[in-house]
């Protein structure tokens, strides 16, 4: 039964509204009050709403009617997403999960002003470049990352997007950039703001946008400076918001000033601001679900259970990292390289497990894992700020050491020098201890028969030599028992030995049998190739 009609009409700033028209019903009124950004004009006696597809089809489920134009702008809406489902995205190099399809869609509908919270390891990078590559005319673009991401977020551009013509900017000396798609770090933004600021920038994205929270700091003040003046708008994050709503307050007023009456209300009612002898503390949570219904018209959040039935049972990820000690590595692979040429290739592949020649790739192998031991740890502390869990794979001793002295309070650890007893021991805490967040172990001393599926993300600071090795260290986490996806961060040099070595294996671990046989084999033809890399 019809309740009411809707129109489409415009505000006192000229904005796209929808106007709702209806008899007095105490009911209906209870649930207008519940959309975002609803405003009732006395003078008119009617209520608004802004024109969005979650606003619109909220309407149509209570019985409103909707007139001819907004009709005509949920067809149009639901063609271009089955456009986007069926046909794709131009110049998109690879295929998006339905999931993700909707995301970008979701972008689009909000014309590039959205909170993409997605759970960690379902794309939200992906997602929001996929939108880029539909809008070439949005041009240029800044993309603002904690510093680990940087490499992560220029791979990831240049796999997906046609031509991206993306530059990583780095340092606290600004020049003029001339690329189309800019990759910067919080923690020099600052520097670069008035030269971003003259590029006229269309797009702003934000990953992690609990960086910016606190008030008071440098990089807060340069976001807020930068993104009030662009168009559209991209705020990342994988925590849940309406458990932490002052991390996200900062990006939600980014990208809808008017969605809340000012920052205050939003403090007091959501974040359970109170007084104390130290300030201000915004750091609580109130009215959630209110906030999470309110939030929807700008967020998106999914969570991998909500999608898994889309996903395939293992994910892998490239995460590049930068050597601080490239001068020296390079010195070291050049030393190799002439050594490989000197002794021929081929003569030197065919004794791949001579002893010199593996001492020289293990030192490389150890050159690359030192020059980028401080950044890892930098990426695992700003992965266990938004997940709960991370099981962490490495080889060498001075790797694992450095972990567990980085988080001495939240991890354990299974290598050589633990015992049977006190393996079992670190396992179970990972397994049921809240306050254990990271398990680090040897590749080979825990890369069987132990599970650890209370994590559903693994990482590698080092690959194994072997597929088969690489495929039994993931299974712990994917055991009976593991419902989610599992997401496999490969935590690795760009540009070095450690490259070359994941590429291999991964070709590898494609057609790698169920039944692991001949390991030594393996791992002769993994070197033999590797070395066959350096020989050309």
């Amino acid at each position: 039964m019809q309740k009411g009609k809707l129109s489409l009409a415009r505000d006192e700033n000229e904005k796209q509204v929808i106007k709702i028209s209806f008899s007095y019903d105490l009911e209906l009124i209870h649930l207008i009050r519940t959309l975002p950004g609803r405003k009732w004009h006395p003078k008119n006696q009617c209520w608004s709403a802004p024109l969005c597809m979650l606003n619109l089809k909220k309407l149509i489920e209570w019985g409103f009617e909707p007139d001819e134009k907004l009709k005509d702008f949920l067809y149009k809406s639901e063609a271009k997403t089955a456009k986007l489902i069926y046909s794709g995205i131009k110049g998109l190099k690879g295929k998006l999960y339905p999931f993700q399809v909707l995301g970008v869609d979701f972008i689009e509908k909000n014309n590039g002003r959205v909170l993409l919270a997605d759970e960690m390891g379902l794309g939200k990078t992906i997602q929001s470049l996929s939108w880029l590559q539909m809008h070439p005319e949005l041009r240029p673009v800044i993309v603002v990352v904690p510093a680990s991401l940087k490499l992560q977020w220029e791979r990831e551009a240049n796999e997906w997007m046609t031509n991206p013509n993306v530059e990583v900017l780095s340092g606290t000396v600004p020049y003029k950039p001339s690329r189309d798609i800019l990759i910067l770090n919080y923690d020099v933004l600052w520097e670069w703001l008035p030269s971003l600021k003259k590029l006229n920038p269309k797009v702003f994205i934000t990953d992690e946008c609990h960086y910016y929270k606190n008030n008071s700091a440098k990089r807060t003040k340069a976001v807020k400076s930068l993104g009030k003046a662009i168009p559209h708008m991209i705020a990342l994050s994988g925590t849940p918001i309406v458990n932490r709503p002052y991390e996200a307050s900062n990006a939600v007023f980014l990208i809808k000033p008017d969605m809340f009456k000012d920052v205050w209300y939003y403090y007091v009612r959501y974040c359970k601001a109170k007084h104390t002898r130290f300030g201000w503390d915004f750091n609580g949570a109130s009215h959630a679900q209110e906030l999470h219904e309110k939030l929807k018209i700008i967020m998106l959040r999914r969570l991998k259970k909500d999608v898994l039935k889309e996903l395939p049972d293992k994910t892998y990820s490239f995460v590049p990292m930068e050597l601080e000690n490239m001068e020296e590595y390079k010195y070291a692979e050049k030393n190799f390289v002439s050594f490989i040429r000197d002794t021929k290739g081929s003569e030197a592949a065919e004794r791949a497990n001579n002893a010199v020649t593996l001492t020289k790739i293990e030192s490389l192998k150890q050159l690359a894992v030192k020059g980028k031991l401080s950044q890892i740890i930098r990426w695992v502390q700003n992965f266990l700020e938004i997940n709960d869990k991370l099981v962490i794979f490495a080889t060498h001793k001075f790797a694992i050491d450095a972990l567990m002295k980085a988080f001495p309070d939240i991890s354990v650890k299974v290598d050589g020098s633990v015992s049977q007893m006190e393996r079992q021991g670190a396992v179970d805490r990972f397994q049921n201890d809240p306050n254990i967040h990271l398990f680090v172990g040897n590749i080979k001393a825990s890369g069987v028969g132990i599970t650890l599926t209370a994590s559903s993300n693994v990482a590698f600071v080092e690959l194994p030599w072997t597929p088969g090795d690489l495929v039994q260290a993931i299974d712990r986490c994917h055991r009976i028992g593991q419902k989610d996806n599992v997401t496999v961060h490969y935590l690795l040099a760009s540009g070095t030995i450690e490259e070359k070595i994941a590429q291999i294996i991964d070709e590898k671990r494609k057609i790698f049998d169920a039944v692991i046989d001949g390991k030594e084999t393996e791992e002769k033809s993994l070197l033999t190739e590797l070395i066959k890399t350096y020989a050309a």
